[in-house]
């Protein structure tokens, strides 16, 4: 082990990958999958390298332009329609973005030279209102587009992991002449530090539609896999993924399990709303037992319902059976009646005769 000039032990390149890399003990020590947040939009602010940013590059008073946008964004928070994260990306090193330039996923658009003074206009117009900003033109982006986690002041294995993982993707793009296809980026803290290397996917499906895909434990062996299965035919890798932007492919399991529990709640709501209806439309007008509040127990006359309190599906029996016998003697009485009235009138005949 090396020493510094104050003679305090400086840890050497294998110690460091022990602890912080590839090799740490808790790799692969946890179930990556609905490990991410539910979202819906992604915007990524352009904004210097990751050596420049501090740990909370968003709060930073140093870094004025990241804090305004993270401010203003908080601000109109409840006016915002998508649930939008925001996350820092590098602007330097051959990554086609200047400080200022905006990426925004599912959308692919790309918006050039965002200022601290034009960040309420940009938010008021785009993020809430969903419409083009007045003041500058979208640029449409193609192809795929990587973001791995390298925020080293925020988290030594992100620090370490992320710049390996950025150059090995870099290397095999390079070697399979796609680089106008496939653009990484560094960008800051996405979450899940402990799941180094972390890396985000925003690729077209089949059908064209843009997808982000988290994955986490990711490693350069790992890269040539994320490039031709992941990339090129759209097969996610399932044992490095930890969720997707929008709806998970098993939500609530994790992370996401109050809002499932909420969607559980309205479509048992639903469920509910749609069954009564549907017996409103089926049952008859009238009945042989109509009950108080409009309720019937017997419309068919062989109801087996027991919802009601207890002992009131005998009553409605009885109920039910004494209203068919009224009905019966109703019709009784009136075939005796006419049956008398036809004698007299028969009689009454019979008489004028003689």
């Amino acid at each position: 082990m090396a020493a510094t000039e104050n003679g305090s032990p400086v840890p050497d390149a294998e110690e460091e990958a022990v602890k912080f890399g590839f090799q740490r003990p808790e790799m692969y020590s946890s179930n990556l999958a609905n490990t991410v947040d539910a979202y819906d939009r992604h915007v990524f602010l352009c904004y210097k390298c990751p050596n420049d940013w501090l740990p909370r590059v968003e709060d930073s008073e140093a870094d004025p332009l990241p804090k305004v946008l993270s401010a203003a964004v908080k601000a109109r928070k409840n006016d915002i329609n998508l649930k939008t994260k925001l996350t820092i990306c590098g602007g330097c090193n051959g990554t086609n973005c200047s400080d200022g330039d905006v990426l925004i996923f599912p959308d692919m658009v790309k918006y050039k030279g965002l200022t601290e003074l034009t960040v309420d206009e940009f938010v008021d117009d785009v993020l809430v209102n969903g419409k083009q900003w007045d003041s500058v033109q979208p640029e449409v982006l193609t192809g795929s587009h990587v973001f791995v986690c390298a925020h080293g002041s925020r988290d030594k294995r992100c620090g370490l992991c992320g710049p390996a993982l950025i150059e090995k993707l870099e290397e095999e793009i390079e070697l399979r002449g796609i680089k106008n296809e496939i653009f990484v980026s560094p960008c800051s803290h996405i979450g899940g530090h402990k799941y180094a290397g972390n890396l985000i996917i925003y690729s077209p499906d089949a059908e064209g539609k843009i997808f982000g895909h988290w994955y986490g434990y990711v490693t350069p062996d790992d890269v040539p896999e994320l490039l031709d299965q992941h990339i090129s035919k759209g097969q996610v890798i399932e044992r490095l993924w930890r969720g997707q932007m929008g709806v998970s492919l098993a939500e609530g399991e994790k992370t996401d399990e109050k809002p499932s529990k909420g969607k559980e709640k309205k479509a048992k709501k639903h469920l509910k709303e749609a069954t009564v209806k549907d017996d409103k439309e089926k049952a008859p007008t009238s009945g042989c037992c109509q009950g108080s509040k409009g309720t019937s127990c017997c419309n068919d006359g062989n109801s087996d319902d027991t919802s009601g309190p207890k002992g009131t599906k005998g009553l409605c029996n009885l109920s039910c059976w004494v209203g068919k016998w009224e009905q019966h003697e109703l019709l009784t009485a009136a075939a005796v009646v006419g049956a008398v009235a036809a004698a007299a009138v028969a009689y009454s005949f019979y008489k004028r005769s003689r």
